[in-house]
């Protein structure tokens, strides 16, 4: 899926789980803010986003809807030794965390993220008094290559997951060049942190259901 013809995705009809409807019930165009989104941000092209880009402080987001929060994930990425980032990049996180807290809503950051065991979030299966930790690939939900990401929900519980349209497929492209499948290419640049649209309509989602 390209950037170009992701916007002709229809939005998924997610389901529960252990099947039937959801638990909680939610206005499909409930507000939501995204915080820390690209530019370029998907969730322009879906109602009710409230995009906080690089030029938009989300730090100034004091609302009480609830958020889907993509800090800065390179100072807490596995190639962290090799950011030039400030330091200060990583307090984002810290921020994220209090307002998904606050408001309800959800943090997405790469499986392997050092803000977990930094920061005292439950791992994937596992919660804490405010919310709790989901594993999936992004794979599942429209991304090219197979991208694995945790994501700390809170104002739902688990039991409130909506379905994912898991499949045993293997990606045709990988996040970058592999020297153990030299053959399979990697995604452009650009497509490594664009949130494909059915994610993005998943995200949403969880977001509304906190509301």
């Amino acid at each position: 899926m390209s950037a170009k013809n992701c916007h002709a995705v229809a939005p998924p009809a997610f389901q529960k789980l252990n099947g039937g409807p959801p638990a909680r019930s939610f206005s499909p165009d409930s507000p939501i803010a995204v915080l820390y989104a690209r530019s370029d941000s998907i969730y322009r092209s879906i109602p009710g986003c409230d995009v906080y880009d690089q030029h938009r402080d989300a730090r100034t987001y004091t609302g009480a809807h609830p958020v889907i929060a993509h800090p800065p994930c390179r100072l807490w990425s596995r190639m962290r030794a090799f950011s030039t980032a400030p330091a200060a990049e990583k307090e984002l996180a810290f921020h994220a965390i209090d307002t998904v807290r606050r408001t309800g809503g959800v943090l997405e950051h790469p499986a392997g993220s050092s803000l977990w065991p930094v920061a005292g979030l439950p791992g994937s299966g596992k919660r804490d008094k405010y919310g709790f930790t989901f594993g999936l690939d992004q794979f599942w939900l429209g991304h090219l290559a197979r991208k694995r990401t945790l994501l700390y929900i809170c104002g739902i519980e688990p039991s409130d997951m909506p379905s994912l349209p898991l499949t045993l497929k293997q990606p045709a492209h990988m996040v970058t060049l592999s020297k153990w499948r030299p053959e399979v290419p990697a995604i452009p640049k650009s497509m490594r942190e664009a949130t494909p649209l059915p994610m993005a309509h998943f995200l949403v989602h969880l977001a509304r259901l906190a509301a």
